[in-house]
């Protein structure tokens, strides 16, 4: 499974792979990055930890639900 930050930048948000150098994704609102998530990883498998403005982690999100090794409602 990859597993994914979305976070704040100085210009906007972004969408890194873990231990990638370049993000994957980049957008100017964090809203833009989540609502696009579920058609960045049709058929794959990834874990997203999603962070807040502060850079403090808000939620992690596993794509698809059924691969979430944590049966949570979350």
């Amino acid at each position: 499974m990859d597993n994914y930050h979305l976070s704040p930048t100085s210009d906007g948000w972004e969408l890194k792979k873990v231990g990638a150098e370049r993000p994957f994704r980049r957008a100017a609102t964090k809203q833009e990055l989540v609502s696009a998530l579920a058609d960045f990883f049709d058929g794959k498998t990834a874990s997203v930890k999603i962070h807040k403005a502060d850079g403090t982690l808000e939620e992690e999100r596993t794509y698809p639900r059924s691969a979430d090794p944590r049966h949570s409602k979350g």
